[in-house]
């Protein structure tokens, strides 16, 4: 059983930089499709980024295109959120999630994730 764990959250001005992980434990993430998702207070969970098992190819929102880089390193088990140029409209607790790979991978679809970790919050002040 493959559990994810985030951390990197916290406080920052914006303009500023946060890089968020997702942890993989006790089990690989190799063969896991992985995406980030974030929850504003009072909002609906969106969809933020997501990275194909083999790093081969990513996905992004339009809001944050050309701000946000996912990235992973499978053999740290890890997948990371490197978030530059930070807005108070970022604010939010930001989930990564996980899917085995195999099948067509609907990456902006948070019901097609099977694996999710607890959250880190994100706080932008103006």
């Amino acid at each position: 059983q493959v559990q994810l764990i985030e951390s990197g959250g916290g406080l920052v001005q914006a303009g500023g930089s946060l890089r968020l992980s997702c942890l993989a434990s006790p089990r690989t993430l190799n063969n896991y499709h992985v995406g980030w998702f974030r929850q504003a207070p009072g909002k609906e969970q969106e969809f933020v980024a997501a990275v194909l098992w083999s790093g081969s190819r990513t996905y992004y929102a339009d809001s944050v295109k050309g701000r946000f880089t996912i990235s992973r390193d499978n053999a740290k088990n890890t997948v990371y959120l490197q978030m530059n140029s930070l807005k108070p409209e970022d604010t939010a607790v930001y989930y990564c999630a996980a899917v085995r790979s195999g099948e067509t991978f609907y990456y902006t679809d948070k019901y097609k994730y099977d694996r999710w970790g607890q959250g880190t919050q994100v706080t932008v002040s103006s």
